[in-house]
């Protein structure tokens, strides 16, 4: 055997040179994807908080239709099983946040309209209590 083959067997491992490259470059691509995955978190709350939006409001007027009447409570809805569970707001964490509207002057119930509970600010600079 000659004298490289035997070197290139004994040499095991990487140098401290070229492991501080790699850490480097792991660093850099991490600095770059911690935006990222914060705006799309934050991106997939809002489409939560839209869906669950649209689903109450879905909820309150199909009740509407079949009783003349707007709902007293949330939990009404679940108890005359227009929905089995009051969604949570995904920024306040909790179902019981929910603003409700109350509806227009003559009509009866409680509940004509809901709004999210957090006073966050969206990605577009509205408030979400106003979506």
């Amino acid at each position: 055997m000659n004298l490289f083959t035997e070197k290139l067997k004994q040499e095991k491992g990487f140098t401290l040179i070229e492991l501080m490259i790699v850490m480097s470059i792991v660093a850099i691509l991490l600095t770059i994807a911690q935006p990222m995955y914060r705006d799309s978190k934050l991106r997939a709350q809002e489409a939560v908080l839209m869906e669950n939006l649209f689903t109450l409001r879905d909820v309150i007027d199909q009740f509407y239709v079949d009783k003349a009447r707007y709902p007293d409570s949330l939990e009404e809805l679940t108890s005359s099983s227009y929905i089995r569970g009051i969604p949570r707001d995904p920024f306040t964490g909790s179902a019981e946040d929910w603003q409700m509207i109350p509806p227009p002057e003559g009509q009866e119930g409680s509940i004509y309209d809901v709004h999210s509970g957090s006073d966050r600010l969206a990605i577009d600079g509205t408030p979400y209590n106003e979506w």
